[in-house]
């Protein structure tokens, strides 16, 4: 096995492959990648819901390369201010801007709605490729009588894998994502999900080979 080829299997299983549908708010989740601003924009401009959540602050990832955009403002606002510069009416945009992790994001966007009598039936989240199964897992937790949606800008895999800024840290992130999918439903934080051998086998390797910056250690 070689570093591409099991961070593919692993990206592979990351992807839920799920079709879009009309739905009531459309949720960009926190993280540092612009680009799940953009779609998210995007999909509320093509048609798909009425409402766009921009959800997160992240100000305790400031300190790290490559979030820089960020100081001075949270993922939430910034998101909002592109779907904003893309033409999203700033009425048709909610922001929550003080969660800093996947369940926060939940949680407090959650509450956002409740203030405003928003009764969602269908939710379509957007977020990175490698991160959709971790985020429909986590949202299933938080929103179990709600249809989750799990989608992600159109990112092949080699653009991050070769990406030579963020290429090592996007492996790192997937080996701990994928950690948290097998530990986190044993701490309530996410609803289980079946974990085949092979893709197991591709984070052990990369374990390994010493991707282990975003594993959890306790």
């Amino acid at each position: 096995m070689t570093t591409e080829a099991a961070a593919q299997k692993i990206w592979d299983y990351m992807l839920m492959h799920q079709g879009l549908q009309k739905a009531d708010v459309i949720l960009a989740l926190g993280n540092q990648d612009t680009r799940v601003a953009e779609y998210a924009a995007q999909l509320y401009l093509d048609g798909w819901a009425p409402l766009l959540l921009c959800a997160g602050s992240g100000s305790i990832h400031h300190h790290k390369p490559g979030r820089e955009q960020f100081i001075g403002t949270t993922e939430g606002e910034l998101f909002a201010k592109i779907a904003m510069e893309m033409g999203v009416p700033k009425q048709n945009i909610i922001v929550e801007n003080e969660s800093q992790n996947t369940g926060e994001n939940y949680e407090f966007g959650i509450r956002e709605l409740n203030k405003r009598d928003i009764d969602p039936k269908r939710i379509i989240l957007v977020q990175k490729p490698y991160m959709e199964r971790r985020a429909y897992a986590a949202g299933k937790r938080w929103l179990p009588n709600v249809e989750l949606i799990v989608v992600s800008p159109p990112i092949p895999f080699q653009n991050y894998f070769s990406d030579e800024r963020g290429g090592a840290q996007f492996i790192h992130a997937m080996v701990g994502d994928l950690q948290r999918i097998k530990e986190y439903p044993k701490r309530g934080f996410q609803i289980a999900q079946d974990i085949p051998n092979e893709v197991w086998e591709a984070y052990e390797f990369l374990v390994a080979q010493g991707y282990t910056e975003r594993l959890i250690r306790e």
